[in-house]
């Protein structure tokens, strides 16, 4: 897996190739989300993460209008919000996040958290999907069991379940089950927020391979066969998640990072939901 780019891609059960290192916008206002995404790919990020919520859905769409990158090259996610549950009220929400971003399409629509009226909202991504105004639907912060639900009364499995994931929150049932069952698993937060960046075991790590500490942590993800999406606002710490995928952590050094797991959510906690 050593000779991955920021064009590397996986792909989803429906066949869409997805960039396997994105770019997440969570809490990043919406005239710097312009000046960020512009910055990424021009670094050569092809992988762009919103959602309504960010209320920056306008400056990601702005941003990758106005880049010079065809769109065909730009895979973008946005994601629909809690009070937006129902089918139609999901599809107006959709409307409402495509003309913010500006786009005729997104590449990847996920329900954001197992909320309400799932099964209702469910049926609006299947009509998206169906229509082509989303090339791949998902979902994010959903656990097996709400993964069975959604699968157990629908002919579309999701493509995508983003989550919380890193070597101190490794989920490794959820990813079992979502290889079983054809779902891509992709890491929001593989950072921790920054809070285990100086985790000693860690650091031991880094310096073996001459790498920074959120590198082993986005390479660890990317040799569990998944996608991720790290959220920087700087050109240089862009640059430093980029350098995750050109190199490879031993066999034994994964088993170790492995061993790191403490359960650690640094967002809430998806089995407090209903």
């Amino acid at each position: 897996m050593s000779d991955l780019s920021l064009t590397s891609t996986i792909t989803l059960n429906n066949g869409v190739r997805m960039p396997v290192l994105g770019l997440g916008t969570f809490k990043v206002p919406n005239d710097q989300a312009y000046s960020v995404v512009r910055q990424a790919l021009d670094i050569g990020y092809r992988h762009i993460d919103t959602a309504a919520y960010y209320a920056n859905e306008e400056g990601v769409g702005r941003a990758i209008r106005e880049s010079g990158v065809p769109r065909e090259e730009v895979f973008v996610t946005t994601k629909l919000w809690d009070t937006d549950h129902g089918k139609k009220e999901a599809l107006a929400a959709f409307d409402r996040s495509l003309k913010l971003l500006g786009l005729e399409y997104v590449d990847l629509y996920l329900v954001h958290w197992p909320r309400g009226e799932r099964a209702e909202t469910w049926k609006a991504m299947e009509r998206l999907l169906e229509e082509g105004s989303a090339r791949a639907i998902g979902v994010s912060n959903y656990t097996i069991r709400h993964l069975e639900e959604t699968i157990g009364r629908s002919y579309v499995v999701p493509a995508v379940d983003q989550v919380e994931f890193s070597p101190f929150l490794y989920q490794k049932e959820l990813l079992s089950y979502c290889r079983t069952m054809g779902v891509v698993l992709e890491a929001h937060s593989p950072l921790t927020r920054g809070s285990r960046l100086n985790d000693p075991r860690l650091l031991v790590l880094a310096e073996k391979y001459e790498r920074s500490p959120a590198q082993m942590m986005i390479r660890w993800v990317l040799q569990k066969g998944m996608a991720v999406i790290p959220k920087s606002v700087h050109r240089e710490r862009l640059i430093e998640n980029a350098g995750a995928l050109d190199f490879t952590i031993s066999p034994a050094d994964v088993a170790i990072m492995d061993s790191f797991d403490e359960g650690l959510h640094t967002t809430w906690n998806p089995e407090e939901i209903p």
